[in-house]
């Protein structure tokens, strides 16, 4: 009898993995051409792990009158005009539960803090074309402060805040910034903070001052030893507290000699090292969608995924990678590009490239501003990249697959352990115009089908009729993105064909998947998105 129990098992397994080896979805979709693939899952271990909350989305500083190329497009997106009252703003957030926000951009490091021993006026930011950035220093009143804080409480959102780098240093002719960082004012931003009772998730020091740096520059060395000194204050600001909050930097542009240099001389004081990515160039860039179309483009940023992968490995560090800031296109990005349908093919695969090489949090340049924001700068509602955003949270687990594609080059492929529950989800990316692509799932080394059929062949009869029935019966949920009429520049997109938007209330629509026969291969249009979400499949990886 226990030998019986024993083969049935084993048939049980088989099982899984062969309803997954069927081909394995979906709406009917019209390509003007027909291509078959497969994706290939290694299920034996994850090969990155990434934070339950990942996706991450930046909040600015800049005034009305940044503007770019001519095009003003920041509006009242600054921390410091931001309606905290709206209630789309709020909901989009809520929806998250929570969203990592990260506070600072360019303009950080020119950012004084309001403080009861300041005898300097709190001034906003101007326009003075002399000034780095064309702005002068602008103040963080604490009444506002006050504001932000009571509104992310509100919403639910864990928030990492970036600190002034500069205050302290003196600009050099060669454009570098010399001298030791003041810590003074920021220290009494924290423990203000402290004081009041406001969760932070993280204290970031500097932006983009890392490598050649944006506007001026910090050595390695130095950035190191001001690092250090900020996690000293922290330590003692936060000594009565249950949990300190991360201390993280540099918040710049990848740079392999000096993010080595960096890391090597902050001796574990450092929790997280943020890096940025404007890979396509700036927003004003006629050939933006080309390149986000161009599967060897997208290949690109791989490489500075892996070497700082590398950097953390060979450091010995417990120190974790974020994308701290990610626009794709800088200065602003490119209305109807950057926050249009098209985008999602950028921004989903950034984030599935970034978690296979372990990056722990993604995060978006921005919840709302500019051209690149996931709500729109005006009425605040959701543009494509906010649903993308939010199926990833809601679906893609921490562990990571490795996974690969065999077809066309214009599928890219990404599986992670479920979040729902138990399965596993697959995301697809088709960046043809033209083919439709049908795909089944297979699993790359994960158990040896051939070594366990002479297990199974005694049994063959009434094991086998359980396999069929069961095949039959077996569902997958899939969710189809793709753009209003096909029009790859809308700023509408579409589930299931149905188009996503919120209600008079502001509540974000319900993200409902398809159900779709397992026995039926996915099915991947010209131009969509698909996750698909496969329950039956168990993996030792997902255990």
């Amino acid at each position: 009898m226990g030998n019986q129990i024993w083969v049935l098992g084993i048939c049980i397994l088989v099982y899984f993995l062969s309803s997954s080896l069927i081909v394995v979805s979906s709406t009917s979709v019209s390509g003007r051409e027909r291509e078959k693939g497969t994706v290939y899952i290694d299920g034996r271990a994850a090969i990155g792990k990434i934070d339950e909350d990942f996706i991450c989305a930046t909040l600015d500083w800049w005034p009305p009158e940044k503007c770019d190329y001519g095009t003003c497009a920041w509006g009242h997106a600054s921390l410091l005009n931001l309606d905290l009252n709206n209630q789309i703003f709020l909901k989009a957030i809520q929806a998250f539960s929570p969203l990592k926000i990260r506070l600072g951009g360019t303009l950080q490091d020119k950012v004084v803090y309001e403080s009861k021993d300041s005898k300097l006026p709190c001034n906003h930011f101007s326009n003075r074309s002399t000034e780095m950035f064309g702005f002068t220093p602008g103040c963080l009143p604490m009444k506002r402060w006050d504001e932000l804080n009571a509104f992310f409480n509100k919403a639910g959102a864990l928030i990492i805040f970036g600190l002034n780098a500069l205050a302290g240093r003196t600009i050099q002719h060669d454009g570098s910034a010399t001298g030791a960082w003041d810590p003074s004012n920021a220290e009494s931003l924290i423990r203000y903070t402290v004081e009041k009772g406001y969760d932070m998730h993280g204290w970031e020091l500097g932006n983009e001052l890392s490598g050649s740096g944006v506007g001026t520059r910090v050595s390695a060395a130095q950035y190191a030893t001001d690092l250090i000194c900020l996690n000293n204050m922290i330590e003692q600001v936060y000594k009565a507290n249950k949990s300190k909050p991360l201390v993280i930097a540099p918040g710049g542009f990848f740079d392999q000699n000096w993010f080595t240099e960096f890391i090597n001389t902050t001796h574990n004081n450092l929790d997280v090292m943020t890096h940025h990515i404007y890979n396509l160039g700036p927003g004003v860039d006629a050939h933006l969608i080309d390149k986000i179309l161009n599967p060897s483009y997208l290949d690109g940023e791989a490489d500075t995924f892996r070497r700082l992968q590398n950097i953390l490995r060979s450091s010995g560090t417990s120190a974790v990678s974020w994308v701290g800031e990610a626009g794709g296109a800088y200065n602003s990005g490119h209305n109807h590009v950057t926050n249009a349908f098209v985008f999602s093919f950028w921004y989903l695969d950034q984030l599935g490239m970034s978690s296979t090489f372990d990056t722990k949090t993604y995060c978006r340049q921005t919840l709302i501003g500019g051209n690149y924001g996931l709500l729109n700068t005006t009425t605040f509602v959701p543009n494509p990249d906010y649903y993308s955003a939010l199926l990833w949270h809601r679906l893609m687990g921490r562990n990571v697959l490795s996974t690969s594609f065999s077809g066309t080059k214009k599928i890219r492929a990404y599986a992670h352990c479920s979040k729902l529950s138990q399965g596993i989800m697959v995301l697809l990316i088709n960046l043809d115009g033209n083919t439709t692509i049908e795909t089944n799932v297979a699993f790359n080394g994960t158990w040896s089908l051939p070594h366990m059929h002479h297990h199974m062949h005694k049994n063959r009869g009434r094991a086998m009729k359980w396999h069929q029935k069961e095949a039959s019966e077996r569902v997958r949920a899939e969710y189809h993105l793709t753009a209003k009429d096909g029009d790859l520049q809308s700023q509408t997109m579409l589930l299931n064909g149905e188009a996503l938007s919120v209600n008079s209330s502001g509540d974000i629509p319900a993200l409902t998947p398809l159900h779709v026969n397992s026995t039926e291969p996915i099915v991947v249009g010209p131009f969509s998105i698909v996750f698909v979400h496969m329950p039956f499949i168990v993996l030792p990886a997902c255990k």
